[in-house]
């Protein structure tokens, strides 16, 4: 595989797959059990937050089946019923906020710079909306035949509101982790 499919499959081994497990996991218990309701299916809580972090430390691929099994263990565990639509929104959002690695992001090695963290935050407040206004309201209508306006509706408050999360939180929470890693691989920020 080249170096720009690597980037976005990840290197997967035991830590990446606990990462990944951990991350639905505490995803889904924030969605549930931490979180405030603003609009029909939409609560402000921090799972966003939990994706950042994946996507920070293994990449793309494996921040998307952390949000897809995420949302779909909060769907379970909430006794919401199965929201496939949103699911599926989840694992595209989860891919474009674990794009780090392919504009050279290694928060695991102390690599953050502010150029990164710039291009993060815009594709951090952009996935959400792509996902959620574009992608899940579409399979609202073909599987659900849920109203396109309502779908929409839901999928801006719920774009915005986890756009905000992830870059607001999720920038200085990176420059964080990264600097810590930094300290512990004796790198320098240029």
């Amino acid at each position: 595989m080249n170096g720009i499919g690597r980037k976005l499959v990840g290197q997967w081994n035991t830590k990446t797959v606990v990462g990944v497990a951990l991350g639905a996991i505490l995803m889904a218990i924030m969605m549930v059990y931490i979180q405030i309701p603003i609009f029909t299916q939409v609560q402000f809580s921090l799972a966003p937050v939990v994706i950042v972090i994946v996507g920070a430390l293994f990449g793309p691929l494996p921040a998307a089946i952390a949000a897809c099994f995420g949302n779909f263990l909060a769907d379970m565990i909430g006794g919401w019923g199965f929201w496939f639509d949103w699911t599926i929104g989840h694992f595209f959002c989860g891919f474009i906020t674990g794009l780090l690695p392919v504009y050279g992001a290694r928060v695991g090695e102390g690599v953050f710079t502010n150029k990164q963290a710039a291009t993060f935050a815009v594709l951090a407040f952009v996935a959400p909306l792509i996902a959620f206004c574009g992608i899940t309201p579409l399979f609202t209508m073909m599987w659900y035949q849920g109203e396109l306006e309502i779908g929409m509706v839901q999928g801006v408050i719920a774009g915005v509101k986890d756009g905000l999360m992830a870059a607001i939180i999720g920038v200085p929470l990176l420059k964080m982790m990264a600097k810590k890693n930094r300290l512990k691989t004796n790198l320098t920020e240029e």
